[in-house]
């Protein structure tokens, strides 16, 4: 699919219709994550315990006992948090594959989006927990890789803008991201659970609304196509050199499981010390603990633009990191991110201590994500195979799904393990990818394309 004719700040309009919808779906999203862990830990799991009625919840407390023993409710909810999150991962490989041979990219993302409202809305509704996480994580699984890929789609192959289209197209991820802790964050904790799992009902709903009505700005390629072409394509042999790609992309998805296992500890244990051993109280008014979230967000808005400039300079004196190593980086400076927990641990004791700690561990970890997950983005529509790409992109939210149930597991230890170990423990987990990415970046620019 080409670049449409129809350009703004330089860019195709349909890029903007894309940053819109992913901003407010993304706002529903993290608006909903925000306050899972704690909705768990301080309300519906302590109800259940006295009796309340939640369908599901007694039959996988069970299984999850059978696996690992008796488990507190934090506990339990970081299992469920890190199942939760690691789903809405796994279902973008199996949405990308019915979208490249059935139904196509646009219908995916309404289905997708309409399920999804419905689950936030469900989440209002306390016996129907674990029905409306299917929902979202379904609805996920048809939205994520079909949005991703079309942006993608605006461009021809080889034009420069692509690279910095992901990272504005990231910006509006991250909008979203800082908006839904303020509204949906504020609401839950100080209004009520269920007005804020509402607020990012309401958020899905202008995401498909606008989605739709700037429609029109979207390539069209996909829809002169019927489902027996589609099919026809899908199902021709790839060469060797896709393979190879195919192959080497995989292994660079991979690779970057144990860090996303530390990245998403920001909405499960870091959100618990955000909420438990962090003074918010500024000037006698005490701040929403959940407000710590936007924070991330509220980085890569302001720093993926200078990021993007600097690597374009870099580019015009042939001076610029190769992907490869840039994700690499990227690993580095999330183990030092958590070393910088190790510290606030070290110092701060079981006592409550500065915002200062948790504010410099996520800014370091956040420059962590913009050196990896933009440019995971890119890389995967780059050089994946035309009729597989949709499926590609799944293989790239298939890593992150291993790296949340990662970080759901992992985070079981928080109450058990020191603190300080615990947050070291972490450094090495996204130390470990970084080392390999070093490792292997001869093997992978000669099979991706040295351009990468």
């Amino acid at each position: 699919m080409g670049a449409n004719s129809t350009t703004f700040m330089g860019h195709p309009r349909g890029l903007f219709t894309l940053f819109f919808t992913e901003m407010w779906e993304r706002f529903s999203y993290y608006g909903m994550r925000v306050l899972l862990v704690l909705y768990m830990t301080q309300y519906l799991f302590l109800e259940a315990q006295h009796g309340k009625e939640i369908w599901g919840f007694a039959t996988l407390k069970s299984v999850l006992g059978y696996f690992y023993g008796e488990m507190s409710v934090q506990a339990m909810s970081s299992q469920i948090y890190g199942l939760y999150t690691g789903l809405v991962y796994f279902t973008p490989f199996f949405g990308g594959i019915i979208a490249d041979r059935f139904i196509g990219q646009r219908r995916s993302v309404y289905i997708g989006g309409f399920l999804m409202a419905i689950g936030h809305f469900l989440m209002a509704v306390e016996s129907l927990f674990f029905p409306a996480l299917l929902f979202l994580i379904v609805g996920n699984g048809f939205f994520k890789p079909n949005i991703s890929t079309q942006v993608g789609g605006l461009y021809a192959q080889g034009d420069s803008r692509r690279d910095g289209a992901y990272t504005i197209f990231y910006m509006g991820i991250n909008l979203g991201a800082i908006l839904s802790p303020l509204i949906c964050g504020t609401l839950g904790q100080k209004v009520g659970w269920h007005w804020g799992f509402g607020a990012a009902g309401v958020g899905m709903l202008l995401s498909m609304a606008i989605y739709h009505f700037g429609g029109k700005h979207l390539p069209e390629t996909e829809h002169k196509k019927s489902i027996k072409e589609v099919e026809a394509t899908a199902h021709k042999p790839m060469t060797r050199e896709e393979w190879t790609r195919t192959i080497a992309l995989t292994f660079l998805c991979m690779v970057t499981i144990f860090f996303w296992g530390v990245y998403e500890q920001q909405g499960n244990t870091m959100q618990l010390w955000a909420d438990q051993q962090t003074d918010w109280n500024f000037f006698g008014w005490e701040i929403p603990s959940t407000w710590y979230q936007s924070f991330n967000p509220l980085v890569i808005v302001l720093f993926a633009p200078l990021l993007d400039r600097l690597w374009a300079w870099q580019a015009k004196f042939g001076k610029a990191p190769s992907t490869v190593t840039k994700m690499a980086l990227g690993c580095v400076l999330g183990a030092v991110a958590l070393v910088v927990m190790y510290f606030a641990a070290k110092i701060v004791g079981g006592g409550q201590g500065s915002v200062m700690w948790l504010l410099g561990s996520t800014f370091l970890l956040t420059m962590a994500e913009l050196y990896i997950s933009p440019i995971g983005l890119s890389v995967v529509t780059k050089v994946s195979p035309a009729k597989i790409v949709s499926m590609m992109m799944g293989v790239w939210f298939l890593a992150a799904f291993f790296g949340n149930y990662v970080a759901g597991y992992v985070g079981m230890f928080y109450e058990t393990m020191g603190k300080d170990q615990f947050w070291l423990l972490l450094a090495v987990l996204s130390l470990i990818p970084g080392i390999l990415f070093f490792a292997c970046h001869k093997f992978l620019t000669q099979a991706l394309g040295k351009e990468i």
